[in-house]
């Protein structure tokens, strides 16, 4: 039951834009069913989530831009950096970003506004997400931290996404 849980909370914290932190679920889990097992189900649930993503989101921006097309709008220099960054090495791109503490969501657009293929898409969410998840559930397996460290942790995470959710920023008009 606690890998089902696990693996629902991985999809959970990792589809679309989600607002919910998985690190502290990994490193609670690490100390409860093992560093692999962990690692292995955490996984799997972030890759679940990378397939639905990439099946709803890539023909919604395909059709965007068919739309956009006609009018042939600059993205501006900034978004041809980062396309032409991606360009070099897009798989290198999604695996390494597992080893920052950037948000996925930027590497998760570039993959879909590019059309990068699904098979090779979930085969670097995995080559970012499982030594990630490896080292989260060591953590929680040599240093057990007490439950309020661990839902301390977790608030502390949600913080960003609160603020943007519930105090939006003014718009500039």
């Amino acid at each position: 039951m606690q890998a089902v849980t696990l693996f629902a909370y991985a999809f959970v914290s990792n589809v679309a834009l989600a607002v919910l932190p998985h690190e502290p679920a990994v490193i609670w889990y690490g100390a409860r069913l093992g560093v692999w097992p962990t690692a292995l189900v955490a996984t799997a649930g972030t890759v679940a989530a990378a397939l639905v993503d990439h099946r709803i989101f890539v023909p919604l921006i395909r059709r965007a831009a068919a739309r956009r097309r006609s009018r042939s709008a600059d993205p501006g220099p900034a978004a041809r950096a980062w396309l032409q960054l991606f360009a070099r090495g897009p798989f290198a791109t999604i695996a390494l970003s597992g080893l920052t503490p950037l948000p996925f969501f930027p590497f998760k657009a570039l993959a879909f506004t590019t059309g990068y293929p699904l098979g090779r898409y979930l085969a670097a969410v995995t080559a970012r997400s499982l030594p990630r998840y490896l080292l989260l559930a060591w953590l929680g397996e040599a240093v057990r931290l007490p439950l309020w460290l661990m839902a301390t942790l977790l608030a502390l995470l949600l913080i960003p996404s609160l603020r943007i959710a519930l105090w939006p920023r003014p718009s500039a008009s």
